[in-house]
């Protein structure tokens, strides 16, 4: 296998017990199997790839769910390997820590834009290049929002590698003085590698947790409190977002790349 589509053939299949022809041509990306698990139950379909590094199912109507894990670093890899399929959109469902006394647990951020910090994307773009999401799908997810009477932010968000930070108070300063909205792990990474690849996508982000402050640091039973009260929201919202996306049949590539 010499080429980059050759080893993602290769590999799209292997990572996540799908055959390419089985996949839709929109996708819902995540990091939590039970994502995956509340997809398959409403659609009645199979999950594939159980044992494997990433879980996958699709309904009927084309539309595919992945988990790929957490980080950045599974974040550019289904980003590669996802050009196997060529997709026409894909909308990552994350959860993210909320910076700003305006975001509460349970609030939806679209991002406008992401802040680097992962390091990861370094390998797809230099560093000024801004990670940014297809701003026509993110206008898809947000009427759809609308459309279920809630409210959403907007902003940038902070992408980082490190997972265990919240003790560190030079670092909180430093997401301070950014005017960060959010933090997260992957929405910087699935930006400038969908960038790189060709890949139309977006973020819809979950605020599971609040912490700058002690008390909002994120526990088992916080996490399942969004968990219970917020999930299943965020999920419709993403699935009724990429299907009209393929009922209207509109192209969300705004250029060539």
């Amino acid at each position: 296998m010499k080429t980059k589509l050759e080893i993602a053939k290769n590999w799209l299949p292997r990572y996540t017990g799908t055959k390419i022809d089985e996949f839709g041509d929109y996708f819902l990306l995540t990091n939590f199997n039970n994502y995956v698990s509340k997809f398959a139950e409403q659609f009645n379909c199979e999950i594939k790839g159980t044992g494997r590094p990433m879980q996958a199912a699709t309904n009927s109507h084309g539309l595919s769910i992945i988990n790929f894990g957490m980080g950045s670093a599974n974040a550019a890899t289904i980003m590669d390997l996802l050009i196997a399929k060529d997709p026409k959109g894909i909308l990552f469902l994350g959860k993210c820590g909320g910076l700003k006394q305006t975001t509460e647990l349970g609030h939806f951020i679209l991002p406008t834009a992401a802040i680097r910090g992962e390091g990861t994307s370094n390998d797809y773009m230099p560093p000024e290049v801004p990670a940014l999401p297809s701003f026509k799908l993110h206008k898809f997810v947000s009427e759809k929002i609308v459309k279920h009477n809630l409210e959403y932010r907007t902003g940038v968000v902070y992408t980082s590698n490190r997972r265990v930070w919240e003790w560190d108070n030079n670092f909180k300063n430093y997401l301070n003085n950014l005017g960060t909205i959010g933090i997260d792990m992957e929405t910087a990474t699935i930006f400038i590698a969908g960038y790189a690849n060709h890949i139309s996508r977006g973020a819809l982000l979950l605020v599971s947790d609040l912490p700058m402050v002690p008390e909002g640091v994120k526990t088992e039973e916080s996490d399942l409190l969004v968990t219970q009260n917020f999930v299943d929201l965020h999920l419709q919202i993403g699935i009724e977002a990429m299907t009209e996306i393929e009922a209207k049949g509109e192209k969300i590539k705004h250029f060539v790349f």
